[in-house]
């Protein structure tokens, strides 16, 4: 995988204000992480890696549901907000401030299918913070190549404005080819990360897994 073409040291000041580092950046001092990491999932978890991928927002509505109720037993659809306020907002969409108590399940429909990308990291980080669990290699990685990722298609996007080449709307399309298949191999190595953790979770805690029942 080009995944381990980036290092996996500790990342930097500048990498953690990346688009994935803004998210994960406050969690990069923890010492304790997932019970596996992202690369390990597939071989681990493959079940739930596959239907992830293969149903990614009709799962993501499913897991952020039972990550809310697995930190809070019995509280339904109470504690959800878009993105759990993870991402801020823009303008007038504003998490919280968004009919997610009165609708919250249409909401996280819109979440999932809008915002894919930051809807599994929500759902991941929700379980990171009840935990403080921190950052693996994988994730560091993940990290990097999602930065470079963004720089390139930023390069991509310049070079074509500036060019009448007609190669650049298959290069483009490319590119794009590529980045839906990371995003939906990653999306579902995380939810399955996060399925795992829980599973861990309730099986070291007995009194957790008679209260969900």
């Amino acid at each position: 995988m080009c995944l381990f073409c980036f290092s996996k040291d500790n990342l930097t000041n500048d990498e953690i204000k990346g688009k994935y580092g803004n998210a994960f950046g406050p969690y990069a001092n923890n010492t304790e992480t997932f019970d596996i990491s992202l690369c390990q999932a597939p071989c681990q978890e493959p079940l739930c890696c596959c239907a992830s991928a293969a149903c990614f927002c009709p799962v993501q509505i499913y897991m952020r549901h039972k990550v809310l109720n697995h930190v809070h037993p019995g509280s339904g659809w109470s504690n959800y907000t878009c993105c759990q306020g993870m991402f801020g907002g823009c303008c007038c969409i504003q998490p919280g401030n968004m009919c997610e108590s009165t609708c919250p399940v249409p909401c996280m429909c819109l979440e999932a299918c809008i915002c894919p990308g930051p809807a599994v990291s929500a759902t991941s980080n929700v379980i990171r913070e009840r935990y403080a669990l921190g950052l693996d290699e994988d994730d560091v990685r993940l990290i990097r190549c999602s930065n470079c990722l963004f720089y390139f298609s930023i390069l991509l996007s310049c070079v074509a404005m500036c060019t009448d080449c007609e190669g650049d709307d298959v290069v483009a399309n490319i590119v794009d080819c590529i980045a839906d298949c990371v995003f939906l191999s990653v999306g579902g190595c995380m939810t399955a990360q996060v399925h795992r953790e829980m599973k861990v979770r309730d099986v070291s805690s007995p009194s957790r897994e008679l209260m969900n029942r």
